[in-house]
């Protein structure tokens, strides 16, 4: 019977519902890179106001100055960052280090370590970088804060290897596998290694990530025959600047 007979409109048949798509994260292993934050700001909390002004592993940047980066990475904009790139000809070390040091100079060590924490789990990174490099900012940052001042700061080698392996190749972090061409690097503390050279570099995963990041303090914890080619190349590499700096290797 037509509907127009019976009175009642006729009966529409929807279409069973999609089940929504869920977006893919814009920071990968970010439990990991919250933990970490919230974990370096209670290391911090315990950081006295002259000791913010200790150097740090980066050349030129003190402790007061990487914390501000690290505060900066989960919430810097895009676009206004890419028009002083564009303003300093291209030089992206020089802008990284402007906004670090303006952060700094604007926030005291209270202040950014609350900053810290309220953004110790925010799903968000600046556009040109890759899903890892957060994990990666706040392992190798931590360190380049706490072995100054002579804090222990643990490397829990699940943490660390996702970002070992996204750094040893990377162009952005100096390329280490070029950089140790002809050396062996292997981890102690996980099923990892790389490189064909005859000559080995044994250690745990976190002074293989200071060391393909261009950082000699990893040195101290590493063994065997290759350690001394390592520490040249490094020392080569600090010398034509393309280590120590503040964004790959060993750059805030």
């Amino acid at each position: 019977m037509s509907p127009s007979a019976t009175g009642r409109p006729p009966r529409v048949t929807r279409a069973p519902a999609l089940p929504a798509r869920r977006r893919r994260p814009r920071v990968a292993h970010l439990d990991d890179v919250r933990a970490e934050r919230l974990s370096l700001a209670d290391l911090l909390d315990t950081v006295t106001d002259e000791e913010w002004a200790t150097p740090s592993l980066c050349p030129g940047w003190t402790v007061h100055d990487v914390v501000a980066h690290l505060t900066l990475a989960p919430v810097e904009r895009t676009w206004p960052t890419l028009v002083r790139v564009a303003r300093a000809r291209g030089d992206f070390e020089r802008v990284n280090a402007d906004l670090a040091r303006e952060h700094a100079a604007r926030f005291g060590p209270a202040e950014l370590v609350a900053q810290l924490r309220a953004t110790a789990g925010r799903d968000s990174r600046f556009a040109l970088n890759g899903r890892l490099d957060p994990l990666v900012d706040v392992l190798v940052h931590g360190q380049d804060v706490a072995r100054p001042l002579g804090r222990p700061r643990a490397m829990p080698a699940d943490r660390v290897l996702p970002a070992l392996r996204h750094v040893w190749s990377s162009a952005f972090y100096g390329r280490a596998d070029r950089r140790f061409r002809a050396l062996r690097f292997v981890a102690t503390d996980a099923d990892w290694s790389a490189g064909d050279g005859p000559r080995e570099v044994h250690g745990p995963t976190g002074a293989l990530l200071l060391l393909a990041t261009g950082r000699p303090a990893g040195l101290s914890d590493v063994t065997g025959a290759g350690v001394p080619e390592a520490a040249a190349r490094l020392e080569g590499a600090a010398r034509s600047g393309g280590a120590a700096r503040s964004g790959g290797a060993a750059r805030p």
